[in-house]
Parts: C-alpha cells; structure tokens; sequence
C-alpha cells in the first residue's frame, strides 16, 4: 500500500457519505431485498451461488433485533419463494447478541425454523471482533446438535483458531455432527496478543487451519480472494480427494470478479457474499479500507464529482 492510499483511508470518516456510497456500489447490492434478488439472479447466470446478509449490526434495543429478524426470516422465503441458489449470513449483534445472549439465541432459533420449513436453506452465522467470538462459537456448538442447517466463521488471523478448529472437529465427531465452517482471513482491527499482524502469518494460520478442516472432510466455505491461499486450497482438495460437493469456494461481492469467473469456469462450486439493506456505511468504509487501490476513484470523485 503507498503512502498516498494509506492517507486516503484514513480520510474516509470525513469524505462525502454520496461519494462513498458511489465507490462502494460493487461490493453492495443496494437498499432493497429486491435489489438483492436481482443481484442473486445475475449471479446465478453466471454460474455463482450466493449468501445474503442484511446489513446492521450493534443494535441500541432489542426490538430492532425482532425486526432483524423478521426481516431475515423474508428473506429466506423470498430466496425459497424464486427458486433461487442461495442462502442466509446473519450477524448476531444483529440479533441482540451484545444486548442480551439469551434473546439472541431465541431470534436465531427463529430464523434457523424459518430456514428449514423453506427448504431446509442453510444459515451461516457471520463472526464479528474479538468479544464476540467465543460467544458466537458457543451458540454454534449449541444449536447445530438441534439444526442441521447451520455454520460458522472462523478467522485466521486470530491466533486461537487452530484450537477452536480441533474442538469443533472433536465435538463433531463425537455428536455425529458435520462441523460446517466458513474460513476466512478476518478484518477486525484486533491487538497484536490475539490477533497476528503479519499477512505471511495470517496465511500460514489459514493453511494449518485449512489443513485441519479438509483431512477431517468437514464441509469448509474457503473465503478468500488471496492467490496463495487459493492455490493452497487447490493442492489440498487434490491431496484427500475431496468431493465438490464438499467444499466451496466463497468470494465477496464486487471483488475480484476475474478470480471469481476463473474458478467457476474450472469447476468449483462458489459462493458470493452479497450484502445489502440501509445500513451500508459502516460496510462501505471496511471494504475501502480494505481494497486501497479503490483510493484513486475516490479522489476522482472529489475532485471532478464523477
């Protein structure tokens, strides 16, 4: 990252909200559920699968978490309504998870209901910073010896992940329960103590983890756009002949969309994460800050407003 793109994410609080909503267009499907169906639609001509997440998270009262949850039990009938090949991502503070544990627990009940009267459609329940992590792994570990349709996030940066994936593995086997786990980089700002800083470790952590996963033929949503991450996920596949069916790879909305179409066409099955809802600020400036490169059209749209 140069000098000049790091200065501009650290200007992103103060630039126009119009012109980051701009920017940030690719990686967000738009306000609506309807804007979110047809993005699934484009999606699936081309060959993608898709999970949605409705966007809030760190919620003031818990009865925007009812509302929440209303709100993502529609759209899971409207995913099973139009047919479509997708399912649900849900973040639990969302829910009501910082709030109260035990109100969050009942709204993700409902919605895992809701899912499986419609399909059996599949939940993935997001992972958010540091103070919720084991909170989220503990509802998992919970709910998935009554649900069949749901899964987790696991983060790599974090340096506990490796124990959390032997537990879960363990805990799986031992309740007949395949663990299901969506693995990915992570992009919390976290202390060094829990978290590593250096992107050769984070790398490394993936693999290990990866490794676990696989050899153990969990089911694993290979979250990545990192070329060696990709390329280690193939070698592995290859290595315990892991089935299609069992593994996907998983991509963000509007993020390297060439990677995304090679992949599809060698065969692998893929995912993309498509957000969407009113609540796209906050999303916005981690994906900006995220993808640096994207700093030079920010500028070009502060200084011609284009």
């Amino acid at each position: 990252m140069n000098v000049f793109n790091q200065a501009v994410t650290w200007l992103l609080p103060v630039v126009p909200k119009p012109i980051v909503r701009k920017v940030s267009e690719r990686y967000i499907a738009g306000s609506t559920l309807d804007d979110a169906i047809h993005t699934l639609r484009d999606l699936n001509a081309k060959g993608a699968m898709a999970t949605v997440d409705v966007l809030g998270e760190f919620i003031k009262n818990l009865d925007e978490a009812r509302k929440n949850t209303t709100y993502s039990c529609e759209v899971i009938r409207r995913i099973h309504r139009d047919g479509l090949p997708g399912n649900l991502s849900i973040k639990l503070t969302s829910l009501g998870l910082e709030i109260d544990p035990s109100a969050c627990e009942t709204n993700v009940r409902k919605i895992l209901v809701t899912a499986r009267e419609n399909g059996n459609m599949f939940v993935r329940m997001d992972m958010e910073n540091s103070p919720y992590t084991t909170l989220t792994i503990d509802l998992y570990r919970k709910l998935r010896k009554e649900f069949s349709n749901v899964g987790v996030v696991l983060q790599t940066y974090l340096r506990r992940t490796p124990d959390d994936v032997d537990a879960l593995l363990k805990e799986g086997v031992a309740n007949g329960v395949k663990t299901n786990v969506r693995l990915c980089k992570g992009i919390y700002v976290e202390a060094e103590a829990i978290a590593f800083q250096d992107r050769k470790e984070v790398q490394d952590n993936y693999i290990t983890c990866l490794n676990k996963l696989l050899s153990a033929h969990a089911y694993v949503g290979i979250a990545t756009h990192d070329d060696v991450l990709i390329n280690g996920a193939k070698q592995l596949i290859k290595k315990y002949q892991i089935k299609n069916d069992e593994f996907e790879f998983q991509m963000l909305l509007g993020v390297r969309e060439n990677v995304r179409d090679g992949l599809i066409r060698e065969g692998y099955r893929l995912r993309v994460y498509v957000p969407f809802g009113e609540d796209w600020y906050g999303y916005s400036l981690r994906r900006l800050k995220e993808n640096p490169k994207m700093a030079g059209y920010i500028v070009k749209a502060v200084l011609t407003g284009k």
